[in-house]
């Protein structure tokens, strides 16, 4: 099948250019048949994107070892699960994953919008047409993952063995969901700017699409960091590795854009700065991809070196040009309709989270690419620590929790002072109140403090809103929990956004404890001796060594004690695989974990020889209330982008219902 996938995707390349020159053609000719012809275009390319991935994973699955990527990515060891998951493990796979993300939501897009946005769709196409030009050109003549080699492999290297991870195997597809989907909102924007409709169509459409890339964006952050835990074996979940700031800077740039598409569509304001701010996004979304595939920053998560990164620093030069010069061209057609009223209003609040956004997205960014800059000028790539990324953007972060907690409560265009410390007393005195319980148990670290006292200002806020939204319907005579359930789907938007709030709290609570009162430890034990760690007592019993086909594994059996009162036995591992993988790592950590919603009892092998071995302790509080949070994140987003019931009605009656071109609506 090696064969059908590449005609599929070198026929994808030439549909897909004949998709971009239709639309614009179509647009300029105002020829309808000529339109429909690229929105086919885009369907025919999905089609045979999805032929050419079944045909490689059909490769991977059944270990084609004449393919040059299935012998670098699998062998024979590798259980089912993870042969389809080798589909991204490398360069090749990973960029036609890219294309078939990408043709899909281009599908979507088509298929949504039949029947309306029909000045600004052909541009929209085309903008997404370009995009996947660029990435299918790629799997066709640069990196093909359908490359034979001269001889037939009697073995394949294996899979990386810290990707052989239930988290891996969605993690990466859960990022490319929300890198990808941020093509289109960008599209929307070109779209809008290409043929001058710049009212707030394209903000209504591109808020849906930013919305739905933001939740993979965040929900795949989140999975990275549980597989950073559970699978590298040091303990954290968030290094500041290049990789993890490339999905990073992202997502901070389209929460900006997510909170400033409000002002426009309540105010007719920031017109220039919404269409920037996601021009900047999908900027951000590129050079994180740029950074993973061309190898140019050191990672544990990225590809080897590449032959790719001279095309995509020519394709994001081509975007940032073409993009500003564009909007620039349109900048008279951007004017807001109003002024601010006040500096106490929600618009002067959402700015002021827009800038600190932004500052925290150019930090990363600086920090992310100074090993470039230092390689250019020293001639030596200076790698920037956790330590500068902690410094400056732990500030931004705890402002940007108080303004979280602002936006709820305070009006817009101009909120009286008498009004706003109304609003914000019982707040106020929730937080200060917290704080001063944090400090009569004994806790005095300052960002702690401070930390734990916004998170349960923002709460209160939150819980705020929602009791006042169920009060007033409870007096219509509804039940509290009827109330609180219609409250939230009749403005789905609004109150799914605090859900989220409250999921942020969570996570921010989570890192916080986890990163100041951490406690760790490293022991040397021999068989039956015992180490105590807070309150805890580990006995170390016994050392079992076993071969499997694919690894050497090496385990050790701990007893746990909380007193005198035996909790549990743990078993951290110490692998050594037989294939090195592809990235020639042949080592692999399993550690132990014992969690509750207090702590985590965190617990690795990291040497070993005749009844002795060396372990590596530590207590990590509350760390699962931040995957609890992700889940209360994750169940807000999906409530914000659900549409609601009239959406719904609303694209059921433009089935059967169209406008002819004088305007009188006609059934079909």
């Amino acid at each position: 099948m090696s064969e059908t996938g590449s005609i599929s995707i070198f026929l994808a390349f030439i549909i897909s250019i004949y998709t971009v020159i239709a639309s614009i053609v179509g647009a300029k000719t105002q020829k309808r048949d000529l339109i429909r012809s690229a929105e086919n275009g885009a369907l025919a390319v999905t089609l045979l994107l999805i032929i050419a991935t079944v045909s490689l994973i059909h490769a991977l699955v059944n270990l084609d070892f004449s393919l040059k990527y299935v012998a670098l990515n699998t062998s024979s060891d590798l259980p089912i699960i993870y042969r389809i998951t080798a589909l991204w493990a490398g360069q090749a796979g990973s960029l036609l994953l890219w294309c078939l993300v990408l043709s899909i939501y281009s599908a979507l897009v088509v298929i949504l919008n039949r029947r309306k946005s029909r000045q600004i769709m052909p541009y929209v196409l085309a903008s997404l047409s370009s995009v996947a030009t660029f990435f299918i050109l790629l799997i066709a003549f640069v990196e093909s993952p359908f490359e034979k080699l001269p001889f037939v492999a009697a073995e394949g290297r294996g899979l990386n063995p810290i990707l052989q991870n239930a988290y891996m195997a969605i993690h990466p597809l859960t990022l490319y969901l929300g890198y990808v989907g941020l093509t289109v909102p960008f599209a929307f924007g070109m779209g809008a700017l290409l043929s001058g409709k710049l009212d707030d169509e394209w903000i209504r459409n591109s808020r849906k699409w930013a919305l739905i890339a933001w939740t993979f964006l965040a929900f795949g952050l989140l999975l990275g960091a549980r597989w950073a835990y559970l699978e590298l074996g040091w303990g954290g979940y968030w290094a500041w590795d290049p990789v993890e700031n490339a999905a990073f800077m992202p997502w901070l740039a389209c929460t900006a854009f997510i909170h400033s598409v409000m002002i426009q569509e309540k105010r007719g304001m920031l017109k220039k700065w919404n269409m920037i701010l996601i021009i900047l996004t999908f900027f951000l979304a590129i050079f994180g991809t740029f950074i993973t595939r061309s190898g140019i920053i050191s990672s544990v998560h990225s590809f080897a070196q590449s032959d790719i990164g001279p095309f995509f620093l020519g394709f994001i030069g081509f975007i940032l040009l073409f993009s500003f010069g564009i909007f620039i061209l349109r900048l008279d057609d951007l004017k807001s309709e109003n002024r601010f009223d006040s500096f106490l209003s929600r618009e002067s609040a959402f700015i002021f989270n827009n800038v600190l956004f932004l500052s925290a997205a150019l930090t990363v960014f600086l920090g992310t690419i100074f090993p470039i800059i230092s390689e250019l000028i020293k001639g030596e790539k200076i790698m920037v620590g956790a330590p500068y990324f902690n410094r400056v953007n732990v500030p931004i972060g705890l402002v940007l929790i108080l303004l979280m907690g602002i936006g709820p409560l305070i009006s817009w265009r101009k909120a009286s002072r008498g009004r706003f410390l109304k609003n914000f007393s019982i707040p106020i005195i929730v937080g200060i109140l917290t704080v001063i319980i944090l400090l009569f148990f004994g806790i005095e670290r300052k960002v702690a403090l401070i930390s734990f006292g916004l998170c349960s200002f923002v709460t209160a806020t939150v819980l705020i809103e929602f009791y006042r939204g169920v009060t007033v319907r409870s007096r219509r005579g509804e039940t509290y929990l009827l109330a609180f359930i219609r409250l939230i789907s009749k403005n789905r938007r609004r109150y799914g956004g605090y859900i989220v709030h409250i999921g942020v709290v969570l996570i921010v609570i989570g890192v916080t404890a986890s990163s100041v009162f951490v406690t760790q430890s490293e022991e040397v034990l021999r068989k039956g001796e015992s180490m105590n760690i807070g309150k805890y007592t580990i006995r170390f019993d016994d050392l079992n060594q076993y071969t499997t086909q694919a690894k050497h594994g090496t385990a050790a059996s701990l007893t746990v004690f909380d007193g005198d009162k035996k909790i549990g036995t743990m078993v951290p591992e110490k692998n050594i695989y037989k294939y090195e993988g592809n990235r020639e790592i042949n080592q692999e950590t399993e550690v132990a974990i014992m969690s509750s919603f207090t702590n985590d009892l965190y617990l690795t092998l990291t040497n070993f020889d005749e009844g002795r071995a060396s372990f590596r302790i530590l207590i990590n509080p509350m760390v699962s209330w931040i995957w609890a949070g992700g889940v209360v994140l994750l169940f807000g987003a999906i409530i914000t982008v659900w549409p609601s019931p009239k959406s719904r009605k609303q694209e059921v009656l433009e089935r059967y219902i169209f406008r002819s071109p004088d305007g009188i609506a006609e059934v079909k």
